[in-house]
């Protein structure tokens, strides 16, 4: 009986051990960071000014890609961008492939029950781009053809708002902007900092227009590896940091202040959870 006891004693903890191990063994994303040296931020390469490509230094630039990199320095490690689109931004994360995504994604119930979010870093609302000539009533485009950027929350407000439109989805936003200038669709929609940086470099803006009504609110944070508590605490310390310092408000004026070609007033403030 002593020895049967003994045995189970022994084999629990055997399982005990296991299972610590198991633990230990599962990947701490920040102690795995630091110890790499690097961390590798999906951001995207065709999402002005969030990110693009720069045609002289032939890099990525943006709004993201400013904080993506304060976010590595913070860190103490190296940045290494990887260009992504919206409907592969979480593909690259679960996958392990990107350590963070840093490339304008919204804030949703939804995605929040497959990745972690920070606080919001940049906060906006969904807008229409319509022909000059066209109605500025957005009941107006309840049954047209809309051009919507694949896997974005643009394109789910859409079948929500207007259920009995047609949506059209496109891998980018200057592909829905081709679209509408074909006439393939009647309206595109995107946040409205984005749709404001598309309209400012086209060479014909004069032949469209941005409605002034908005579709949504859309808050947008850091993706973060589900249960990576230590690195999402990290992420969001610095965001707070870089709001206290000013730091997030002069980044903001790089890409949405007077002296850029969209100017965007700054109606917020990035805040701890």
């Amino acid at each position: 009986m002593a020895s049967t006891t003994v045995s189970k004693i022994s084999a629990l903890s055997a399982l005990a051990l296991l299972s610590a191990l198991s633990f230990s063994a599962h990947a701490d994303k920040l102690a795995d960071i630091k110890a790499a040296g690097v961390v590798k931020v999906a951001t995207f390469d065709a999402n002005p000014p969030f990110g693009a490509i720069d045609a002289q230094s032939h890099e990525i630039v943006g709004y993201d890609v400013d904080f993506a990199r304060a976010l590595a320095k913070s860190l103490g490690v190296k940045l290494e961008l990887v260009a992504t689109n919206p409907a592969n931004r979480i593909p690259l994360l679960q996958s392990g492939k990107v350590d963070l995504i840093v490339a304008d994604i919204t804030i949703t119930p939804e995605r929040a029950q497959v990745i972690d979010f920070s606080t919001p870093y940049f906060v906006t609302g969904q807008q229409f781009l319509v022909p000059a000539e066209a109605s500025d009533k957005l009941d107006s485009y309840s049954k047209a053809r809309i051009g919507a950027v694949k896997g974005t929350t643009g394109e789910q407000t859409l079948h929500q708002r207007f259920p009995q439109s047609r949506v059209l989805s496109y891998d980018d936003i200057p592909l829905a902007l081709t679209a509408l200038r074909n006439g393939n669709v009647q309206a595109i929609t995107q946040d409205s900092t984005i749709l404001a940086g598309l309209l400012a470099e086209a060479p014909d803006k004069a032949k469209f227009k941005i409605l002034p009504d908005l579709l949504s609110k859309e808050e947008i944070g850091v993706g973060v590896t589900k249960g990576e508590t230590a690195l999402l605490n990290a992420v969001n310390e610095e965001l707070v940091k870089l709001e206290a310092s000013g730091e997030a408000a002069k980044i903001y004026d790089v890409w949405f202040g007077p002296q850029t070609k969209a100017p965007a007033p700054r109606s917020f403030k990035i805040e701890a959870k």
